[in-house]
């Protein structure tokens, strides 16, 4: 909206400008005119002096003319540097955007990667920890083998006669032998 009015006072400012442009041309047309028939009745009527009431009003008539030309360039003037003013406001208005819609793009581009970083930087811990977990659980099941063959050697020792009561057990019994259980270490 903003862009429409400014598009629409330039646009009048450029009449206006074209306007007083043709005025002043046609200002220079009649001072040019005038000029001639100046010089003509001087050149022509060399025997008749110049009558001093015309020549007052001739005068008259010029610099009102150059009073109004003096207007319509101060007002020319005034307008071309509005019209500056403007196309720089523009051209500014125009950077911005520029650089907004890059910016935006860019943020896009940025939003649109991030599912993909997040997966590659959780993959990448999810693996090590991975790996912590699988280290563990083989020195879980290093332990629970070392654990078993201490107990099953403790049970082997307190099995020679050192007074103690244990169980025998008879060859061809199918009898299941049960270690101590140590829960889920």
């Amino acid at each position: 909206m903003v862009s429409q009015t400014n598009h629409g006072s330039q646009q009048e400012l450029q009449a206006e400008v074209t306007r007083l442009s043709e005025e002043l041309k046609m200002r220079d047309q009649l001072v040019q005119q005038l000029s001639q028939e100046l010089f003509r009745l001087v050149k022509g009527n060399t025997s008749l002096m110049p009558d001093p009431e015309l020549t007052e009003r001739h005068q008259a008539q010029m610099k009102s003319l150059r009073d109004q030309l003096q207007q319509v360039e101060e007002q020319v003037k005034f307008y071309q540097e509005q019209i500056a003013d403007r196309d720089s406001e523009v051209y500014q208005l125009r950077q911005s955007v520029q650089e907004l819609t890059d910016r935006s793009r860019m943020l896009e581009q940025v939003v649109q990667e991030l599912p993909g970083v997040y997966r590659q930087k959780f993959s990448e811990r999810l693996e090590e920890v991975m790996e912590k977990v699988e280290k563990l659980q083989r020195e879980n099941r290093q332990l629970h083998a070392e654990l078993q063959s201490v107990s099953y050697r403790l049970a082997q020792k307190s099995r020679r006669p050192s007074g103690l009561d244990l169980p025998s057990f008879q060859p061809g019994t199918s009898a299941p032998v049960e270690f101590p259980s140590l829960g889920n270490a």
